[in-house]
């Protein structure tokens, strides 16, 4: 595993206070970053803000205010703002293929798993901006790379964010600003919900949340702009490698025709 100091640095985790965010908010502060733990679980996040030497932030990243008024409270108490990890995740909990939709859940859905991260994006932006760079790192789901008939519209959701991280990493990249996804596998935290039963029952691998904070160490050093890291068990976290969009008559397009550069 890369090996990074972080000491100075400040770090904002929303979905910190358990799973997958608790586990990064553990593993920046022994890397020696200040962590602002963002969650609506306040004791949670208080809990561990305080054992990360940082600041506890509770709020709903589906309002439009929080992830701004967020990034400001960091910069105001802790002096800047280095690295973000939207985190903030929810499975769908429907078909969403039939007319049986439940709206508001729906909803409720693309609100955590795709608006937050825009929220949350563009709330960090200035701040890193001022510090000359930073890196910005978004929790997908191998569901972002390849289908899930047992739950489309979560698949739904991590596609959209790794279409949106793979143009926002090259809208970005002169910025000095790295925005990366992680893609793991099922990951054995509460989000499962009752299918661990069955992961166990004929003992399916799951990845743990210190596998996927070792992931995001590597992408803090390693990552290039707009990568999508997946993550299995057993296997090293590595970059995704996207085909490439067929052109006019079969031929391949140019890279920068389809980043939109030309």
């Amino acid at each position: 595993m890369s090996t990074v100091d972080l000491t100075g640095q400040v770090a904002l985790v929303t979905g910190g206070a358990g799973g997958i965010g608790a586990a990064v908010v553990r593993r920046l502060a022994k890397l020696g970053a200040r962590v602002a733990v963002v969650d609506l679980n306040a004791a949670g996040a208080q809990r561990l803000a305080s054992a990360a030497g940082g600041i506890a932030i509770v709020g709903d990243v589906t309002d439009p205010s929080v992830m701004p008024e967020a990034a400001a409270q960091v910069e105001k108490e802790l002096g800047r703002l280095d690295i973000v990890h939207l985190n903030a995740g929810i499975g769908g909990g429907q078909a969403g293929v039939d007319d049986a939709l439940d709206v508001a859940r729906y909803r409720k859905l693309v609100g955590v798993n795709v608006d937050h991260v825009v929220y949350g994006l563009c709330a960090a932006v200035p701040a890193l901006r001022r510090q000359g760079g930073g890196k910005i790192v978004i929790t997908s789901s191998l569901a972002g790379l390849a289908a899930m008939p047992s739950d489309p519209l979560y698949t739904l959701t991590k596609h959209a964010v790794v279409g949106y991280v793979r143009a926002a990493g090259e809208a970005l990249a002169a910025d000095g600003i790295v925005v990366a996804a992680l893609c793991p596998g099922f990951v054995d935290t509460l989000l499962l919900g009752a299918a661990k039963e069955e992961f166990d029952a004929v003992s399916f691998p799951l990845l743990t949340p210190s596998d996927i904070a070792d992931a995001l160490q590597a992408v803090l050093t390693d990552a290039e702009p707009g990568e999508a890291w997946i993550i299995q068990p057993g296997g090293q976290a590595s970059a995704y490698r996207f085909r490439g969009v067929p052109g006019v008559g079969g031929g391949q397009m140019p890279p920068d025709v389809v980043l939109g550069r030309r």
